[in-house]
């Protein structure tokens, strides 16, 4: 079976000269369950923004569906793979809930009752569905962050990569994202 996510000898070095990859050869089957844990500056936010084109290796291969990035576009990449930021102030900026929601799944050429309906179920899915008339701003961080995510639950992407999920949630919101993980298994 081809991996959803592969790199193979993934480097990658800033344009300041810091050396945030080295070496890295990772495979991610469909359906797989995969979490990278490291310190902070270790380089789990530069490796998943591989995935989805945000960077590109200076070393070695990324590829996604069996098909190498290095020459895709980020549009096309966003088609596959789904990527909420660690912090979702970077993600976000529609003037509405609702809006948000629908960029991402509205450029992907999701339209009317389709459209509506997925943008319905994430919120649905992240407790956010009665707050669809609401700006963004006007949200606290964890349900920001919760928004976020509902922007890419509503692509429908095959592969979705949560950098940092839990940051700023309490309890109940924990239990929400494992919940949302594990629908997302399932």
């Amino acid at each position: 079976m081809t991996p959803q996510i592969e790199t193979a000898g993934l480097g990658f070095v800033y344009p300041d000269g810091t050396r945030a990859l080295e070496g890295v050869d990772l495979r991610i089957g469909s359906g797989e369950l995969v979490a990278i844990i490291g310190q902070n500056g270790s380089g789990k936010s530069t490796l998943v923004r591989h995935f989805n084109g945000l960077l590109r290796a200076t070393e070695g291969t990324v590829s996604v569906g069996g098909m190498p990035v290095a020459r895709r576009h980020v549009a096309e990449l966003a088609r596959t793979v789904g990527v909420v930021f660690q912090n979702p102030d970077r993600q976000i900026f529609a003037g509405s809930v609702r809006r948000e929601v629908e960029f991402g799944a509205g450029n992907l050429g999701y339209r009317g009752a389709d459209l509506a309906r997925r943008v319905t179920d994430a919120l649905a899915l992240v407790g956010l569905g009665d707050a669809v008339r609401h700006n963004p701003y006007d949200l606290g961080f964890s349900r920001r962050k919760l928004l976020a995510m509902a922007s890419v639950l509503a692509m429908g992407t095959s592969a979705v990569v949560l950098d940092e999920p839990t940051t700023g949630q309490d309890a109940r919101g924990v239990d929400r994202v494992r919940a949302i993980v594990r629908s997302l298994v399932d």
